[in-house]
């Protein structure tokens, strides 16, 4: 029989929740740093990992930003998606959807074609080598103000055709979703679908905004939820999907450690739970790390896993037809191992 981490390591899943500029491990940095001839900081892969231990969002978000200055060139931002895309094929991901911010690199002087031409072109590559569906979502960063989100979504509608969603991450303290009412406003006019980070280090009352100011379709994170029973039971009754994070949600102090997470009691709760790696070079796994992790702490079981897996494949933005072939994908796996 298969054991739990087998059958983890080896079913169809999907990622929602995934930020490129995440996966960024230390190799490439310092690869990416001597190809551009930027200094990192650093004197060896070690001491980066060694700077990984952070104790909350916003310590992390100052690595992150840091790191980021590697990525100067179109290739570069290819090598980034090209690693992970590599990593998510090896661990059974048949479909991802990619999260970039393009303030981080605009801010720096690089154009937002160079960005999104290096990426896309990645997502071509791993369509036509491994088979798997990806798409872009457009995320803009919650710290500065809705003038640069509007500016950026500017630059977004010359490139429509390869960006599936406009989302909201970075800092959550402290910028409540009414900071960006407008540009979603204007987003969804422009026929995007819209998502956002709320309920991770923010109050349930967050998830609410979302819903009802930013009209999101998709809240990530929305772990903080669990403590409104009301707001439970709206998210189950206009089934919400919520991509969830569960070694980011640990590493950054959202829970103290894995067994206090509410991914189980989600789930029983009928809410629309998915799992996801979030920024895994940072927070020690992708996805079958953050599967097996999470199994072997709440005592998930087989069940619950296929469940989580169904959720996300109604939870991607992808047409009907392919909704249903990944399902028959994991159908055909789940009986190949019953």
């Amino acid at each position: 029989m298969t054991s739990l981490d087998d059958f983890i390591a080896n079913v169809p899943k999907a990622e929602l929740h995934l930020h490129i500029e995440g996966t960024l491990e230390p190799e490439l940095m310092f690869a990416l740093g001597a190809r551009n001839g930027i200094d990192t900081g650093y004197g060896s892969t070690d001491e980066v990992r060694a700077a990984y231990q952070f104790g909350n969002l916003q310590d992390f978000l100052d690595i992150y930003y840091a790191g980021a200055n590697v990525l100067v060139t179109e290739q570069d931002f290819y090598d980034l998606a090209w690693a992970y895309l590599q990593k998510a094929h090896a661990q059974n991901v048949i479909h991802a959807e990619i999260m970039f911010d393009p303030q981080t690199h605009t801010d720096r002087g690089i154009a937002f074609d160079t960005v999104i031409s290096g990426l896309t072109r990645a997502l071509d590559d791993a369509r036509i080598e491994f088979g798997m569906s990806a798409g872009l979502i457009l995320s803009f960063l919650r710290h500065l103000d809705e003038a640069s989100a509007q500016r950026t979504l500017d630059q977004g509608l010359d490139h429509r055709d390869k960006i599936i969603a406009i989302g909201l991450d970075s800092s959550e303290l402290g910028h409540p979703p009414e900071k960006f009412a407008r540009v979603f406003a204007r987003a969804r006019n422009e026929g995007f679908r819209v998502i956002a980070h709320a309920g991770e280090e923010g109050p349930p009352a967050y998830v609410s905004d979302a819903l009802d100011i930013l009209k999101v379709v998709r809240i990530d994170h929305g772990v903080r939820a669990v403590e409104d029973p009301a707001l439970v039971a709206r998210l189950v009754q206009a089934e919400i999907p919520l991509t969830v994070c569960p070694l980011s949600n640990v590493r950054l102090g959202v829970f103290k450690t894995m067994a206090d997470h509410p991914l189980k009691d989600m789930l029983k709760a009928g809410l629309k739970a998915t799992v996801n790696s979030d920024d895994p070079a940072y927070f020690g796994g992708y996805m079958n790390e953050n599967f097996s992790a999470t199994a072997a702490a709440l005592d998930l079981s087989q069940d619950d896993i296929i469940a989580l897996i169904r959720n996300s494949f109604d939870a991607a933005f992808l047409p009907p037809a392919e909704t249903a072939a990944l399902h028959q994908r994991l159908d055909a796996y789940v009986n190949s191992t019953a």
